[in-house]
């Protein structure tokens, strides 16, 4: 069954309209005369710590700290989709060109990972792609698995409330993330290759 044109497009600007309307009204740190704006620092630094920069950082001091051929097939791997995650949402952020629900200029972080634009959220689809992949990875008790899962949905949360994000573009940025993770499990490097790349370093 075929829908009406017009009534595909009232149905999905109708949609915009909600997903800006709850955007904006979950933007309570989104400047200085919102409601929560006292706890604007607090979820930025939560954002941080979805950042790009700073993971990619880490995982190459964590690798080459490492000792142990399992350590470094993991963290090759993990590099690997950080850096795939940070092309994929440039790409599409470039190709998409959406703004945020508020007007504000990117950090200069931002810049670095060409984070600029708001659909997807590159932050989300970090969380998301990095939780999930430490959840398969790594043998952790249950209160830790909780707090992962409970981190990633703080990150994505922590960039609508700052108002840099839409809720579609986090939402987005989930969904994006748990694919890299699918699609790194499918490529996923040996031993032998992740050793022959550290060499070549």
């Amino acid at each position: 069954m075929q829908l009406n044109p017009s009534f595909k497009g009232i149905a999905f600007n109708s949609l915009l309209a909600i997903d800006i309307c709850m955007s904006k009204r979950l933007g309570v740190c989104a400047g200085r005369a919102a409601s929560w704006a006292s706890a604007r620092s607090m979820v930025k630094l939560i954002g941080i710590t979805g950042h790009g920069i700073p993971w990619i950082g880490g995982t190459i001091l964590c690798l080459v700290k490492s000792s142990t051929l399992a350590g470094q097939e993991v963290l090759m791997n993990l590099l690997l989709a950080l850096l795939l995650d940070i092309m994929t949402v440039a790409g599409v952020q470039k190709l998409i060109k959406r703004r945020g629900p508020y007007e504000m200029s990117p950090s200069l972080l931002d810049y670095l990972t060409m984070d600029v634009y708001a659909f997807p959220a590159g932050h989300a689809s970090r969380a998301a792609m990095v939780s999930k992949f430490f959840l398969s990875h790594l043998v952790l008790a249950v209160p830790l698995r909780v707090l992962l899962v409970l981190w990633a949905l703080c990150v994505g949360l922590s960039r609508v409330m700052i108002g840099r994000h839409h809720v579609t573009d986090v939402l987005s940025g989930f969904v994006i993330g748990y694919l890299q993770f699918r699609l790194v499990e499918l490529v996923w490097m040996p031993s032998s290759t992740c050793q022959m790349l550290i060499s070549a370093w």
